[in-house]
């Protein structure tokens, strides 16, 4: 009974969610946009605090920034963002990337998930993104806590030449990443990863296209929460 209530109201938030704020090209389009971007996608928690942080040099890492924010971080000299939230329909996302046009710097977006793991192929697609992106560049999820956390742990291990258990700081509480909750699904893949990179110095684009199992270490995740599939 409960669970049918509680799926209810998820589907209801969803189409609510979903129904308002996809339209910026007039007056009230935007104002319902920023409704949407501050109400749905909690921006007025990041007024207050950015999670931003330097990574390595000309690389950095933060929550989703405001147009105002990438204003700032043009002026100091940051010329590409990558969003890690993939392209979207919404406020966030259109404010972002007609800030990022005004502001001529470069977009770049590359989907990712904070709670399960994503392909071998779209892990290897970030690091082929790293080879090529103009720096410095700013990377982004909405918090900068999970995806951006796991993003910059690979950007340390293929990039930077940091060893697993250096680059394993990324994913922390310092950047409000919970690994005990389902989020820690991104630790258990820096896990094996570190496991296997002990064997034998695997690199990590070699383990993320011969080793790699998404199915696998979804289910050893879901069984060490003691979860079912």
């Amino acid at each position: 009974m409960f669970n049918r209530i509680f799926n209810a109201f998820k589907r209801w938030e969803r189409d609510f969610n979903d129904s308002f704020g996809d339209n910026i090209s007039t007056p009230k389009g935007r104002r319902q946009a920023r409704v949407h971007t501050h109400v749905v996608d909690h921006a007025f928690l990041r007024g207050i605090w950015t999670n931003l942080d330097q990574v390595a040099p000309g690389v950095w890492r933060s929550n989703q920034p405001s147009g105002k924010r990438l204003a700032r971080h043009k002026a100091d000299g940051i010329h590409t963002i990558l969003n890690l939230r993939g392209k979207g329909t919404h406020g966030v996302y259109l404010f972002e990337a007609e800030a990022c046009a005004e502001l001529g710097m470069t977009l770049v977006d590359h989907s990712m998930d904070a709670r399960a793991l994503a392909s071998a192929q779209e892990y290897l697609t970030l690091l082929d993104l790293f080879d090529t992106i103009e720096k410095p560049f700013l990377m982004h999820c909405k918090s900068g806590a999970d995806r951006t956390g796991l993003a910059s742990a690979f950007y340390l291990i293929d990039q930077m030449g940091a060893t697993p258990e250096q680059a394993a700081g990324q994913l922390s509480l310092r950047y409000i990443h919970l690994k005990s909750i389902q989020t820690g699904i991104l630790d258990h893949l820096l896990a094996d990863f570190t496991a296997e990179h002990g064997k034998d110095g695997i690199s990590l684009r070699d383990y993320l296209a011969t080793r790699y199992d998404r199915d696998a270490l979804t289910d050893s995740w879901n069984a060490k929460r003691g979860r079912k599939g």
